[in-house]
């Protein structure tokens, strides 16, 4: 049987609990055990983008530590996934513990792509026929380059049409503290964005990042637009039991 560890992130274990249980249900119907670490913490992204280098590298030794065994990490979130697979590379290249952190580094992978890549899974859509469109958030696009991984396994769903979304690769505005520090601007991405989901005609926006989602899903709500942000791993879940998203 094969064993990996499962990293929640930390909007995971804070906001997105189903979609962490979804993922585990992802895993396990594969016939994969799953290892969670229950004393697990943030990434270090927020601490990395923000300047603060030597905390995020003491959290990142916490982490290499903690997944001490030589299982895959696996990681439903493109964000935290690039950051512990390449970002960290970057933030320890000229310290003792660089072979380490590349040994660390090299067993992360993004769920989807343990899923498409690695297991080839095979899935029976048991839904309704809809429409849907992606957002690709950016860390996943051009840091862990997982984007495709996600789609395939939307595109093994034979009752669901994926329609391309208009400037898909341009940023929702929620770049974690960028946010906060910028928000009026970071509105207006968002806005934006949701102009070009409108367009494509489809009720359901999946994304495979909590903190796009909740952004895009949260400025949508304020408009009151009838549309529905759903995360990857709790849209592919229904779709497979069959349950109303």
């Amino acid at each position: 049987m094969k064993k990996v560890y499962l990293y929640a992130t930390c909007l995971g274990t804070a906001a997105m609990q189903e979609s962490i249980l979804n993922s585990v249900k992802l895993l396990r119907r594969e016939g994969v055990e799953v290892i969670f670490k229950k004393n697990q913490t943030c990434c270090s992204q927020p601490s990395f983008n923000s300047g603060y280098f030597k905390e995020s590298k003491n959290i990142a030794l916490y982490n290499i530590n903690l997944f001490e065994k030589d299982y895959p990490i696996v990681v439903p979130s493109g964000s935290c996934a690039g950051m512990m697979s390449h970002d960290y590379l970057e933030l320890f290249k000229d310290d003792n513990n660089f072979e380490r952190v590349k040994e660390f580094s090299s067993r992360v992978i993004e769920l989807s792509q343990y899923l498409d890549e690695v297991l080839n899974v095979n899935y029976e859509d048991k839904g309704e026929p809809i429409k849907v469109t992606w957002h690709s958030n950016c860390h996943a696009l051009r840091i862990q380059k997982s984007i495709q991984a996600s789609k395939n396994l939307i595109k093994r769903l034979k009752n669901v049409e994926l329609i391309n979304l208009e400037y898909e690769e341009e940023c929702c505005g929620f770049g974690g503290t960028f946010s906060v520090k910028e928000s009026e601007i970071s509105n207006a991405m968002a806005r934006e964005k949701i102009k070009n989901i409108q367009k494509t005609g489809a009720k359901y926006l999946i994304s495979g990042d909590g903190g796009c989602l909740m952004n895009i899903a949260g400025t949508m709500s304020k408009m009151g637009l009838d549309i529905k942000g759903v995360h990857l791993y709790d849209f592919l879940v229904k779709r497979l039991e069959g349950v109303k998203i």
